[in-house]
């Protein structure tokens, strides 16, 4: 079975991935809703960690050390690099606060030092790409070299609001993009770094198709797909 069957099979186990009519920051209105947070037990962590590690693995990402952005991102770097320790690889872990502290060892980061470290940022998916930037200027602030970026899921489709499509102008575009860029291929776009997802949206529906429960949701997501979806995804 392969990690990206696995992963979706769990996220639907653990109630993370969750079929219906969901209104999201965009205000457009999904088929479908991911929640990194219902990954909520031991086994589900275990379980999702190895799935990352396949991901990375497949895509021979190159790094010393995972850095989890606050919040989400805490757990999953965390449980990632355990996994890393079970296949025999010592992984260090970095991660962030929300607020720097004053007092004790102070600072924002938390964990081992990033400098002169090739950093893999480990986090549940990318939205509008401002959390990982964040997460990129900690990282070089604290002499660290961005390696690679690995989320849980891309939804491939267009930033911007509910009424995107082809023709329609994004405030936050990446100059030269092209216009039906997604939100990890304008941070791949904008940061040169490779963004390695465990499953998409084109793994999301070829899942459904295959499982007799879930097929009635093929023509929903593929609908979905149709107006919203970035150009490799199409």
């Amino acid at each position: 079975m392969t990690h990206q069957t696995r992963f979706l099979q769990l996220a639907i186990d653990a109630d993370a991935l969750r079929f219906g009519e969901f209104t999201l920051k965009s205000g457009r209105v999904s088929p479908y809703f991911f929640n990194a947070g219902a990954f909520d037990s031991g086994a589900a962590l275990v379980t999702l960690a190895a799935c990352y590690a396949d991901a990375i693995d497949a895509a021979v990402l190159e790094f010393d050390v995972l850095f989890g952005p606050a919040y989400k991102g805490i757990p999953l770097a965390t449980a990632l690099a355990c996994e890393f320790a079970r296949r025999g690889r010592d992984v260090p872990v970095s991660f962030n606060r929300k607020e720097a502290k004053s007092h004790g060892e102070g600072g924002m980061l938390i964990g081992a030092p990033l400098a002169g470290r090739r950093v893999l940022v480990v986090d549940d998916v990318i939205t509008a790409g401002t959390a990982i930037g964040e997460a990129l200027g900690l990282i070089a602030h604290a002499g660290g070299i961005a390696a690679g970026i690995v989320i849980a899921l891309d939804r491939q489709e267009v930033v911007g609001g509910p009424a995107a499509t082809a023709d329609s102008a994004d405030p936050s575009a990446v100059p030269g993009r092209d216009e039906r860029c997604s939100a990890a291929q304008s941070v791949m776009q904008a940061h040169g770094l490779p963004v390695v997802a465990v499953a998409t949206l084109d793994d999301l529906l070829a899942f459904v198709g295959l499982a007799p429960t879930l097929s009635v949701e093929q023509a929903r997501l593929s609908a979905y797909r149709e107006r919203f979806g970035c150009s490799t995804a199409r």
